[in-house]
């Protein structure tokens, strides 16, 4: 059972890729599924790296920005990467919700589809780090999701922003176009905004609003 996995402390001290190999040992590597929204290339190289052919989903919500298809598309073919890419239902059409029910566009465009993506997967792995903010500052290497029915594996959860730079730097590893625009944290063009410098990175994540994360790792 998933449920009384018992979930090493080691894990703690890990190197990331290290981490997911953890989890291809546990679970089987046909039984992970990476997701990735492809604002920066340190979770895919990390986990395709330590296990090649790895699967790696990209939540397609329909708001993606243009670069964010452009980059996912170079990585993949830089990295031999094995992406599948997830939509939204086919009742779900481009539409204003975002303007008037954020919740439910996120619901609709992110977190159904996220259900489908692990779907006969006993591991789910994601690119939450403790530094990404308050929301996600006690986020587990690895834990059992309940609510889900897989152990979520966050192998760059002890990344630092430094971190992430110096290994972007040792394996040089190409930058999101918009980043050099400001853009710090990147997800659907109508709730994604850059920031001012000093600014936290996910400030510009709904500005303006009180809601801080799209549902997925809540």
């Amino acid at each position: 059972m998933l449920s009384s996995l018992t979930i090493p402390s080691s894990l703690e001290t890990l190197h990331p890729g290290d981490v997911v190999k953890w989890a291809a040992e546990q679970f089987g590597a046909e039984h992970l599924v990476v997701t990735a929204s492809f604002q920066d290339a340190t979770l895919v190289h990390v986990a395709a790296s330590a296990v090649p052919g790895i699967e790696i989903v990209l939540l397609d919500t329909q708001y993606l920005f243009a670069e964010t298809e452009w980059f996912a598309a170079e990585l993949t073919e830089r990295y031999d990467l094995n992406v599948r890419i997830v939509r939204p239902l086919p009742e779900v059409q481009p539409d204003n919700q975002w303007r008037t029910d954020v919740e439910g566009c996120c619901q609709r465009r992110k977190v159904e589809p996220l259900t489908r993506a692990i779907e006969g997967k006993r591991a789910w792995i994601s690119g939450v780090r403790r530094a990404d903010g308050p929301t996600r500052a006690t986020a587990a290497i690895a834990a059992y999701d309940i609510g889900r029915g897989v152990v979520k594996v966050n192998p760059l959860a002890t990344m630092t922003d430094a971190d992430v730079e110096l290994y972007a730097a040792l394996h040089d590893l190409p930058a999101h176009p918009l980043v050099d625009k400001g853009y710090a944290s990147i997800g659907c063009w109508p709730c994604t905004s850059p920031v001012a410098p000093g600014e936290a990175a996910r400030a510009g994540r709904w500005a303006g609003a009180a809601k801080t994360e799209c549902g997925l790792h809540l």
